[in-house]
């Protein structure tokens, strides 16, 4: 089953003189943290979609010959893609845009269905044919399924949410219509603004919606789906639920730190991480630092409350993409040996508190602290703002399975040796729902209690189409080692 932690936008402009294309690039150019394995922008001019979409960041994909190859239109949607499973090509790429009897779709999602495989074989023993392994394509399928009878896209894909299980964040172009839905659970962010000339916008964070100076409205509610056509905006709430349930690894790692989520600022929570880490694993030492970039701010936070000087102990070469958005072991190895450098004078002969926002297989975290020690780091105390992984995520985090959790297979003490750290100290589970006290949200941490939100999957079968003919469990386990770690990507 693929899993996916995406970015995903769109614009809506009634009167057509909006360089919609062009926005949406800068919308995706904000959510580029979100993926970066692919990126696809759609455009609709009076109901004719025209997509691009390839392999790579927004900026090498979209040259300027491809913008002006969307040419102008009423609408846009764009996609910056993240898989842990399924070929990374052009046609695993977003927005998927299909054609059937009533017209045209385009859509792009952020999450995972927990139901896809059961869906997916409905589908196939009904005549489906399948051009894509992502789940994006069963959901454009359930609603074209629908909308055979619905008299309308959006009641198409309010009775379409009745199937659907686990999460999603969706926007979705029909030829007069820009539509927006979250998942019931609201497991992935989803925000609702508008441009000073009245463009409605959808995107995963609000920093997306900064980089256009757009106005934020207000984020969408899990279970609803808002219509924005040339007769203003309207919300159906058929199935809005009014607990929701965010990712917590939103605020510990996915979101940049400029957006706001539920009311809560993204770095505001990780200072507040970083207090609560300071409190419950304070040690003496001469200096703070963090991993960049989600545990610099964790790390003024720990600073601020323990009284210990922060300093910038590494520098980050930028140009080398996000390590966690890396799809295989070896890509990511390299990218670590490549993307930080320790600056010697800051560490050597001190007592260092390194600040991490994870740890999952604990080799890039070993390898880290590896390079405090060549550079002179007299002791080093790593101290994590999250708890152990401990249990699988099926809604869209690349956990895939507790065999590639460090937590499980070790003990504290044993993990501290491995990474060949002095002390190790992770943030509790109730320190997690201490830092985002303030967001208008629940939490979904089941990865670090085993206790879930929502149905997890009674299966989790991987596509037969990306599995070689004789494919065997030693294969299997090589898979997944190479792809299983979120925070060593």
């Amino acid at each position: 089953m693929i899993h996916e932690e995406c970015g995903v936008f769109g614009i809506y402009d009634q009167n057509g003189k909006t360089d919609v294309a062009g926005n949406t690039y800068y919308g995706l150019f904000s959510l580029q943290h979100r993926g970066q394995e692919s990126c696809g922008i759609a455009v609709n001019d009076r109901g004719v979609i025209t997509c691009e979409k390839d392999v790579g960041l927004v900026r090498d994909v979209f040259t300027r010959e491809k913008l002006m190859s969307l040419g102008r239109g009423q609408m846009a949607i764009g996609h910056t893609r993240y898989s842990t499973f399924g070929t990374v090509n052009q046609t695993n790429a977003q927005p998927l845009v299909v054609r059937h009897i009533k017209g045209q779709l385009a859509l792009v999602h952020n999450g995972n269905l927990t139901n896809a495989p059961e869906l997916r074989r409905k589908l196939e023993m009904h005549g489906a044919i399948f051009h894509t392994t992502n789940d994006t394509e069963i959901i454009a399928y359930m609603i074209i399924k629908e909308r055979l009878s619905a008299p309308s896209i959006e009641e198409a894909i309010n009775r379409a949410m009745y199937n659907l299980e686990g999460a999603y964040s969706l926007v979705i172009m029909s030829p007069e219509k820009l539509i927006a839905v979250r998942d019931m659970t609201g497991f992935r962010p989803l925000c609702m603004g508008q441009m000073k000339d009245g463009q409605i916008i959808f995107a995963s964070e609000t920093c997306a919606l900064d980089s256009l100076g757009a106005k934020f409205i207000r984020n969408l509610d899990a279970g609803e789906i808002v219509v924005v056509d040339k007769t203003g905006i309207r919300s159906i709430r058929e199935h809005v639920n009014p607990v929701k349930h965010m990712c917590a690894f939103e605020y510990i790692y996915f979101a940049r730190p400029d957006s706001v989520m539920e009311g809560l600022s993204i770095h505001q929570a990780r200072i507040n991480a970083g207090h609560i880490l300071a409190k419950e694993h304070p040690v003496d030492a001469d200096v703070v630092i963090g991993v960049p970039d989600s545990g610099l701010d964790a790390a003024i936070g720990y600073a601020q409350a323990s009284g210990i000087p922060y300093e910038m102990g590494f520098t980050k070469n930028r140009y080398i993409a996000r390590t966690f958005i890396q799809p295989t072991q070896d890509q990511r190895e390299n990218a670590v040996r490549m993307k930080l450098n320790v600056i010697a004078s800051v560490v050597k002969g001190k007592r260092v508190i390194m600040v991490d926002d994870s740890i999952v297989r604990g080799t890039t975290s070993a390898r880290i602290v590896a390079l405090l020690r060549d550079a002179g780091a007299k002791e080093i105390h790593v101290r994590i703002s999250a708890p152990p992984f401990i249990s699988p995520c099926y809604y869209g985090t690349d956990i895939d399975s507790k065999k590639n959790l460090i937590a499980c297979k070790m003990s504290l003490d044993e993990i501290c040796k491995y990474i060949g750290a002095d002390s190790l100290g992770y943030l509790s589970v109730d320190g997690v729902r201490q830092m985002c006290a303030d967001a208008n949200c629940d939490l979904c941490l089941g990865c670090f209690t085993e206790h879930y939100p929502a149905a997890v999957p009674k299966e989790s079968e991987k596509s037969k189409f990306e599995q070689k003919i004789g494919f065997d469990e030693d294969e299997v386990d090589t898979r997944e080692r190479v792809h299983g770690d979120a925070k060593e990507l």
